[in-house]
């Protein structure tokens, strides 16, 4: 196994190879990086400028691993592994994908990344009209790739989903028994949220794996909760040819589960990846920002994600102390009124849209009473699990408080695929619109929205519903989502190669990772994060700079990532061919 790195580079290998020690290794490879990048230097003028400036990433990367101040923040060794297995001695923990990463840093030092390669297009040796004609040629070329890819998945507007769902909901109303007025009713959906196998299962197929994880979930007091809307997204058939992405959303993995299982034997707060308990300074607050702060006024959902960032307080679907005391709420938004530096206030939770109309009034009437408050946020997903419950009342509510110039409310929702897009969410979407109230996304990227412009086929069509893209989320870096999580690498790839195909209004989202305590951290470069070691099992670790780097003195944070090679290993077996991916390894 391990030939593959001498032959990815010679030298590299046969400098590890004859290093008696690794402090022999890391001091002879730095000199080996220096000379390499004075050649490098040399050659600047006959090497194609994106390949020259890929093999300076990789040797920086290679330098930032055999930086010893970086194997003692990333806890390991890194160095020390790779000596070994050049060695033949053993590693504990080795996987392929710590091969891999080596294998490609060496080819991208090499300068045989098998990217960059090819003739250069035609259009650039053409001058004037011919010039152009060749450049528009090729222009359709790139957009025909993309629209190869996008045509594969399907949405909620589709005629021929338009009739599967019809079915859908025919069937549930039958088994529910429920009239066409209940449906349209969301106080019926609340009442008749799904929460256990058997029901799912009498309205849609479960595997045999999907069955045991909602049954574990329910034994031991896991959220799990689907409204009849949302069943009615999902396919009779559990092949997940279609739904995979809207299944996820809702059904967890039985790893998920047993995670949460031992992380609970912990401490009460294990799951609070973003540390919120150090960072609310009065009940219901999370501050992490200079002028915003989350209010969370009430502690559930109508229907539980299962990537939920406050999966470690939220009791259950619906449950019913979810709704903060009045007290507590007036000390919370009282807080806020003696804190003259916050200007928005994001309502969140749990879900506020799940409150009563005159519960979310009173909150919007104390805030709309604080001077300094010039914008409400409402973080909801009720437009694409609950789409009736955006009445024409509550719409008229939020309306009354909107008043341009003076203080503005807009709506933050998760649309996580194409397929949650209906006509419903369309006609939610027109109603809250016309008011002047801004809709916008913030996807959370996962293995299941992950493929090749998956994502870029979403903010595609949310444009056109009206629902402005806003952030892509790389998946929180908690333990029990590790299988729906993807590398770093891919949204960056994602960002760079499928998302700039597209005008500058589909792509209006941020790419951004939650660091704990100090919030969402741009993925734009270096000067935002770095490699600075990899484990055994082929995940990388970064170590990021918030967000105030460059304002006042703050700290750094040092996370795991998941294994690029375990990651293209999944889109696989899901039938991807990993050629259309190979650029991945060498987005730092």
């Amino acid at each position: 196994m391990y030939d593959i790195l001498r032959e990815a580079n010679p030298e590299i290998y046969q400098i590890i190879l004859e290093s008696e020690t690794t402090e022999i290794a890391r001091a002879r490879l730095l000199l080996y990086l220096s000379q390499r990048e004075m050649c490098l230097e040399g050659q600047k003028r006959v090497l194609n400028p994106f390949k020259f400036s890929l093999i300076k990433y990789a040797i920086t990367v290679l330098r930032n691993i055999l930086d010893p101040l970086n194997e003692r923040l990333s806890k390991f060794r890194t160095l020390n592994a790779l000596w070994r297995i050049i060695h033949e001695k053993e590693v504990e923990g080795l996987t392929p994908g710590f091969v891999e990463e080596f294998r490609h840093i060496f080819l991208g030092i090499s300068g045989q990344p098998g990217i960059y390669e090819g003739e250069l297009p035609l259009y650039l040796s053409l001058e004037g009209r011919e010039a152009a004609l060749e450049r528009s040629r090729h222009l359709d070329g790139l957009a025909g790739y993309a629209f190869k890819f996008m045509g594969r998945y399907a949405t909620g507007l589709d005629e021929w989903v338009k009739h599967v769902r019809q079915e859908n909901k025919t069937r549930i109303m039958a088994y529910l028994g429920a009239s066409p007025a209940d449906w349209q009713n969301y106080r019926w959906h609340l009442r008749k949220v799904i929460t256990d196998s058997k029901t799912l299962g009498s309205l849609i197929d479960l595997t045999e794996d999907e069955r045991e994880a909602i049954d574990l979930a329910r034994e031991n007091h896991i959220p799990f909760g689907i409204t009849p809307y949302y069943a009615s997204l999902l396919d009779k058939s559990a092949n997940r040819t279609y739904d995979h992405a809207t299944r996820a959303q809702v059904i967890p993995i039985k790893y998920y589960i047993r995670e949460m299982i031992a992380g609970r034997e912990k401490h009460e707060t294990y799951f609070d990846f973003m540390l919120e308990h150090d960072t609310s300074p009065v009940d219901l607050i999370i501050r992490r920002y200079p002028m915003i702060v989350i209010l969370k006024p009430f502690n559930t959902c109508a229907q539980i994600c299962t990537y939920c960032q406050r999966n470690w307080e939220i009791e259950g679907v619906l449950s019913p102390g979810a709704m903060a005391p009045r007290d507590k709420l007036d000390r919370a938004i009282d807080w806020i009124s003696r804190h003259p530096a916050i200007i928005e206030v994001l309502v969140t939770g749990g879900d506020p849209f799940v409150m009563g109309d005159n519960k979310l009034k009173y909150i919007l009437d104390e805030l709309s009473k604080i001077d300094h408050v010039e914008r409400i946020r409402l973080g909801t997903r009720t437009p694409v699990v609950l789409p009736q419950r955006i009445t024409d009342e509550l719409v008229a509510l939020m309306s009354s408080y909107h008043q341009p110039g003076r203080r503005e409310i807009c709506i933050v929702t998760h649309f996580e695929h194409v397929y949650e897009i209906t006509e419903d969410t369309v006609e939610v979407v027109r109603k809250i619109r016309q008011q002047g109230i801004g809709l916008y996304n913030q996807q959370v990227y996962s293995v299941e929205n992950s493929r090749k412009f998956e994502s870029a086929a979403l903010r595609r069509l949310l444009r056109l519903i009206g629902v402005d893209p806003y952030y892509t989320f790389n998946m929180k870096g908690k333990e029990e989502l590790n299988k729906m999580r993807v590398p770093i690498a891919r949204l960056q790839q994602e960002q760079q190669e499928e998302a700039r195909l597209f005008p500058g209004m589909v792509r209006t989202d941020e790419a951004v990772y939650n660091v704990p305590k100090w919030g969402k951290h741009y993925l734009r470069g270096w000067q935002h994060h770095r490699i600075i070691g990899i484990l055994p099992n082929g995940r990388r670790v970064y170590r990021f700079h918030p967000w105030d780097k460059n304002i006042s003195p703050t700290g750094t944070y040092v996370g795991e990532d998941v294994s690029i090679y375990d990651y293209l290993q999944e889109l696989k077996n899901r039938g991807e061919d990993l050629e259309d991916y190979k650029s991945i390894w060498y987005y730092y």
